[in-house]
């Protein structure tokens, strides 16, 4: 651009030059842009390409998706999409998944690290979706199952196998079982998550090791939260798995924040002994009789190595106890109660020099699964 030209330019502050087309521009932009702040509403069409299919159960299916934005940018989420199958109606189906949005408000204010986030409730052509984080990881299912840990033994050399066996992960009875403090160390963020949630009110309603992640961070996060339901608003029908129920749902009794901590309680025994508990059971009753029995035949359940762990017994027992009064009361009393919660355990194997960095050890786990 010459002294002589006869196009008008402004000097920005680079050292590069603006014609005047491009300041015309830019003032219409900017009056586009004074609109939005002052509006107090903005809205845009929001696309989701769905990758890969998740899981599916009763309520519906969820997939990895991708959210397109601007910018050729792309995010990663999950997104559940809920099925209208077993209603009786339109009007029950639309009732039961402005109930879950409701749940749904409470969850993505909570913000809790080892809970899923909650992004958005949205509807497209009537069906309902719940679009959260997408957690890069695993679930405890899919790590329990025994290809899995044949795939690291493939992998690693002797020394490393070693180590994993003693330290975090080795061949259970029916599937992999969890050494103790990588167990608690699980089980201890659950808690924490588990806290956050009946602080708000809100119940889980279906903790299961299909339903609890591992990031590859090294930690936890309980997911799926399409049975949640508040205190006071139960949900359209129950759906606790059975298996992980607490006895007074498995009864018909009221679903209370205890309910979700004997649920966090059977996962935990699953995850030290190596096998689903009740894998045989063929009908409510009888499940309920072996929960019942659990709770005295623990010791002969568990591993020889830490069955005759008195801090450890005292804390499962608690954790699963048939009746109400003497399960603990609150995800923090399981934590946190002094002698027999999960962190007196903890401190228990560090006095015992038995403790390790979990966290790291979760994470050098996973990455061995790549």
């Amino acid at each position: 651009m010459t002294a002589n030209s006869k196009v008008s330019t402004t000097r920005m502050l680079d050292g590069g030059e603006v014609s005047a087309t491009g300041q015309a521009e830019v003032h219409a932009l900017t009056g586009r842009f004074e609109s939005i702040l002052q509006s107090g509403t903005v809205s845009w069409a929001v696309h989701y390409r769905l990758l890969k299919r998740l899981g599916a159960g009763g309520q519906g299916v969820v997939f990895q998706a991708e959210r397109l934005g601007a910018h050729n940018a792309k995010w990663p989420v999950a997104i559940k999409i809920f099925s209208p199958q077993h209603f009786a109606g339109e009007h029950e189906y639309r009732e039961e998944m402005e109930r879950l949005a409701r749940v749904a408000t409470k969850l993505a204010k909570i913000q809790q690290d080892h809970l899923v986030d909650v992004h958005n409730v949205v509807e497209c052509d009537g069906v309902s979706m719940m679009v959260m984080e997408y957690v890069d990881g695993f679930d405890l299912q899919h790590l329990l199952d025994p290809a899995t840990l044949q795939k690291i033994k493939s992998k690693v050399d002797s020394d490393r196998w070693g180590y994993l066996n003693d330290v975090v992960v080795t061949a259970g009875p029916k599937h992999s079982r969890l050494k103790p403090g990588v167990a608690i160390a699980v089980l201890r963020e659950c808690l924490a998550g588990l806290a956050a949630m009946h602080r708000t009110g809100v119940i889980h309603g279906d903790i299961k090791p299909a339903n609890i992640m591992l990031k590859r961070t090294g930690n936890s996060k309980l997911i799926d939260f399409g049975s949640a339901f508040l205190l006071m608003e139960p949900a359209y029908r129950r759906t606790w798995t059975p298996t992980y129920a607490a006895v007074e749902v498995l009864r018909g009794g009221e679903c209370t924040f205890a309910a979700d901590i004997a649920s966090l309680g059977y996962v935990l025994v699953e995850l030290l002994i190596g096998q689903p508990l009740f894998a045989d059971v063929n009908s409510y009753a009888n499940l309920i009789q072996a929960k019942l029995d659990l709770h005295d035949d623990l010791p002969n359940r568990l591993p020889d190595d830490f069955s005759d762990d008195d801090v450890l017994l005292s804390l499962i027992r608690r954790l699963i106890h048939p009746n109400l009064p003497a399960r603990f009361p609150s995800a923090e009393a399981a934590d946190l109660t002094e002698n027999f919660g999960a962190a007196a355990f903890q401190k228990h194997l560090v006095k015992g020099d038995l403790s390790s960095e979990y966290e790291n050890e979760i994470r050098l786990w996973l990455r061995e699964l790549d």
